[in-house]
């Protein structure tokens, strides 16, 4: 299965793409905003990763979804992006995203979450995404907004970051349906 927009293609993760991986992630700028990446980030681990991953894919009920963003262009993963803890019963679920700092602030982030957020609420018809950004990560705070996300708390010393080992605060977001289709028109007339 994959999810595909003008630059992007979102994929199920392949063992070819462990080099594009162990690039992006393993950039300390990365993995100090990400709970559950060492530093340094080696091939065993995203290989370890992938396999993880797709066997989550292969489960009767699928509780997570972990797509590679690869860059058309460059048939290259700049970076991934997930769906959790996905409960179809309560219709909710958790995103998170991340980006190889060389293809930052381009756009691409949102382009994939425009496309990701589809796919929760009118595929998966979920009701309901949550978002758990470190407070101190200010990018990715900007892109929740940007997204429609509501900031709806913080987390008090709720993460340590294997990377860094800091703990750090959480922000937390919620983005309902009826909020993701009046933020999505604003994304869209802004192209």
């Amino acid at each position: 299965m994959q999810l595909e927009t003008k630059r992007l293609i979102l994929r199920k993760p392949k063992k070819s793409d462990w080099k594009d991986i162990v690039e992006g992630v393993g950039e300390l700028d990365i993995a100090k905003m990400m709970s559950y990446i060492p530093h340094p980030y080696k091939k065993s681990d995203a290989i370890d990763f992938i396999k993880k991953t797709n066997k989550k894919w292969k489960q009767k009920i699928i509780t997570s979804m972990q797509f590679s963003i690869e860059l058309k262009a460059e048939k290259k993963i700049i970076g991934g992006i997930g769906i959790g803890d996905i409960n179809k019963f309560s219709g909710t679920a958790q995103t998170g995203s991340w980006i190889n700092k060389k293809y930052w602030r381009n756009g691409y982030i949102t382009e994939a979450k425009i496309i990701v957020n589809d796919f929760a609420f009118d595929k998966l018809k979920l009701r309901r995404l949550d978002s758990y950004v470190y407070r101190d990560n200010k990018a990715s705070n900007a892109t929740q907004k940007k997204m429609g996300y509501v900031l709806e708390g913080t987390l008090r010393k709720s993460k340590k970051c294997m990377a860094t080992e800091i703990i750090h605060d959480q922000n937390v977001y919620g983005l309902l349906k009826e909020d993701w289709k009046k933020a999505r028109k604003k994304l869209i007339n802004k192209e």
